[in-house]
């Protein structure tokens, strides 16, 4: 596993999380599995048409929505116009039925403009430290089998 690193996690902007995604797949030995969870998932949106480098997969958990009440427009606001248009990799959204961040439809919409397979794994909220899922194993299952399909 290797983890992009961009300049700011706190001041996020969208061409500098590009920039540390590209280069994380670029020093990559083979085309890896982008697993990305909330703001990331609009950058690995964003990232697809930008980039010409290639990923085997992505692993998308909780896509957040911006136009939610609970989205950081202030601070995410270069992120906010995600492409929607297929993305150049297979992909899989997992979605929680009660994430304040992106509801449900709109994580619906999410997969069917990228292409992306999509489960709807009840309530759990935004599926972050505060969700109570600690170590989440049903996660784990999810992506090994994502990844066992490409």
């Amino acid at each position: 596993m290797r983890r992009f690193s961009p300049a700011s996690w706190d001041k996020p902007q969208l061409d500098d999380w590009c920039i540390a995604l590209d280069e994380a797949v670029a020093a990559a030995n083979s085309p890896p599995v982008l697993v990305a969870h909330s703001l990331a998932c609009l950058l690995v949106a964003h990232w697809s048409v930008r980039s010409t480098r290639r990923a085997k997969g992505a692993f998308l958990v909780s896509v957040p929505d911006p136009a939610a009440t609970e989205f950081p427009k202030a601070e995410a606001n270069s992120f906010i116009d995600a492409p929607k248009e297929k993305l150049r990799f297979p992909s899989f959204i997992v979605a929680s039925s009660d994430d304040p961040y992106g509801a449900l439809a709109y994580q619906q919409d999410c997969a069917a403009a990228w292409g992306s397979d999509f489960v709807d794994i009840g309530a759990c909220g935004h599926m972050n430290g505060e969700s109570g899922l600690a170590d989440w194993p049903a996660g784990r299952q999810l992506l090994e089998t994502f990844e066992a399909r490409l």
